[in-house]
């Protein structure tokens, strides 16, 4: 008689195990001045594991961190987890109510925070919390766990590993939920298309509370590679932790981009640096910019609820011949894809595939093991986010006939003026060719005519002395007529903690100051 095939579930707990199986004695983690090797840092993992249990922690209890990118929040993705609990990453930047919201709706037991953020945790609605720091007390409690392993806990790949919250742009956020399953298998992608391997050094100037920091968390454990721990983007800093670390990767929305290549200590760098971005389509002029000074770009591509990336645009070797610029453009599009994702789709109304034809505007929809087990505690919106068994992402693209998709807005940034859609990144890329811009961003306004116009807003470079006429004149060498700006206004972007430009501020703004006009004495 046959004997039953044992199939594992897939944890990335077990990444951390088999690393500190190989490298116990190599670098793990780099801190400011504290050094982790791979043992230590399963140790302090087992420790957090255990004192969580004995401290009454059930399976399913949510554990909420707040902390910038530290050992401790690093520790977090594979202590809570091993210890049956539900990892609950707290933007480091909302206010002490956003903070206990969060806290309330996810229903955690227990807040750690990182004593620079202890002030947020005043009054939190949890039943303990503790600090990280010279003062607090985290240390002492990973000391109380007692010797031995936790309890395996772990049921189902399908548990919940995790909730990450949304940015909450247009109410409250909602809680995504993400498995055992999708944060393995997600990872496994990530090293992959990362091209990841055990004598990488990934510095950390994304957010680790961002989609579990795109789950490299987990992916850089996992090929036992080094994590270079950032409390915050100070590009000088990153340039000196590039040279002292010797460091091979990092991530980073578009606009970090743009910061590394614009700040004063920018220079070519002598080894290759592998940047993955996304939170935004980069503009092909900054990924012209970055790549000349020696970085790799992998543009990818994906939201919260996919686990961060899920597609990436995947470099046909057939382009390398092709001159810089017309490479950048094929490289700012999303692509296809991940290795360990299904493929995804771009869809009008009914959920029929549009033309592969790079013109016609359609829904980008997904689903596969790479798309969020749904919102906490929110089964209307779940439903709806997945109608007709499909994720709705929300963004509005056209697919190529290679099968690349390529973003032309948010559905609900689209601009129709006079009857004609306008795409506010085409804009905005249009804009970015010219050297003395950095960012730019464009959002509706009203028009009596039109009905809808752009208005860009745009970021100079420091020293820049061109005009909205100039700049305008510019735009309208690769715009249509219709799609050139109305208005120019400079100044300084509002953005998210993961760097993504905030629109929803500038078209408040805008409306507050056309509401002021209006209501002036003439």
């Amino acid at each position: 008689m046959a004997q039953a095939v044992h199939l594992s579930r897939l944890t990335p707990i077990s990444f951390l195990e088999r690393s500190a199986a190989a490298f116990p004695a190599r670098l793990a983690i780099v801190d400011g001045e504290r050094r982790l090797t791979w043992g230590a840092l399963r140790e302090r993992v087992r420790r957090l594991a255990v004192a969580l249990q004995e401290s009454g922690l059930e399976k399913g209890d949510r554990v909420a961190f707040l902390a910038p990118n530290t050992t401790e929040l690093l520790e977090a993705h594979y202590g809570v987890p091993a210890a049956g609990g539900v990892l609950v990453a707290i933007n480091t930047r909302l206010t002490a109510d956003e903070v206990a919201y969060i806290l309330s709706h996810s229903g955690a037991r227990a807040l750690v925070a990182d004593g620079s953020l202890a002030h947020l945790a005043d009054g939190a609605p949890v039943e303990r919390v503790l600090t990280c720091g010279e003062d607090g007390d985290y240390e002492q409690f990973l000391a109380s766990a007692s010797d031995g392993e936790p309890e395996d806990r772990l049921e189902s790949e399908d548990d919940t590993i995790s909730i990450n919250y949304t940015s909450g742009t247009t109410g409250r956020p909602k809680g995504v939920m993400y498995t055992y399953r999708g944060a393995y298998l997600n990872a496994l992608a990530e090293a992959v298309h990362a091209r990841l391997d055990s004598r990488s050094v990934y510095l950390w100037t994304l957010p680790m509370f961002h989609c579990n920091g795109w789950c490299f968390t987990w992916a850089v454990t996992a090929v036992g590679a080094t994590h270079v721990c950032l409390r915050k983007v100070d590009p000088p800093l990153v340039w000196t932790l590039i040279e002292d670390e010797r460091v091979t990767h990092l991530n980073g929305a578009p606009t970090v981009l743009v910061m590394l290549t614009s700040d004063s200590a920018a220079h070519r760098l002598e080894r290759r640096v592998l940047v993955t971005t996304a939170g935004a389509p980069p503009p092909p002029a900054v990924i012209e910019r970055t790549e000349a000074l020696g970085f790799e770009i992998n543009h990818v591509y994906g939201l919260t609820e996919t686990y961060g990336p899920i597609t990436i645009c995947e470099w046909n070797p057939a382009w390398d011949e092709l001159d810089v610029g017309e490479r950048a453009r094929l490289k700012a599009r999303q692509g296809l894809c991940m290795l360990t994702a299904d493929p995804v789709r771009v869809v009008d109304s009914e959920l029929n595939d549009v033309p592969a034809d790079g013109k016609t505007m359609g829904e980008v929809v997904m689903r596969g093991n790479n798309v969020m087990k749904g919102y906490f505690g929110d089964e209307a919106a779940t439903a709806e986010a997945f109608r007709g068994g499909w994720f709705h992402s929300g963004d509005l693209a056209v697919m190529h006939s290679d099968g690349y998709v390529d973003l032309r807005d948010r559905a609900k940034d689209i601009i129709i003026s006079g009857g004609e859609n306008i795409s506010t990144i085409e804009v905005e890329r249009a804009l970015v060719r010219h050297r003395d811009v950095l960012e730019a961003a464009v959002v509706a306004i009203p028009d009596e005519k039109w009905g809808e116009r752009p208005k860009a807003f745009v970021t100079l470079r420091p020293g820049a002395t061109i005009t909205a006429d100039e700049l305008l004149a510019f735009s309208r060498e690769t715009l249509a007529a219709f799609k050139v700006p109305s208005e120019v206004e400079f100044g300084e972007l509002p953005k998210t903690s993961t760097g993504k430009i905030k629109k929803y501020e500038l078209r408040e703004r805008e409306r507050a100051r056309r509401a002021q006009l209006t209501s002036s004495p003439a």
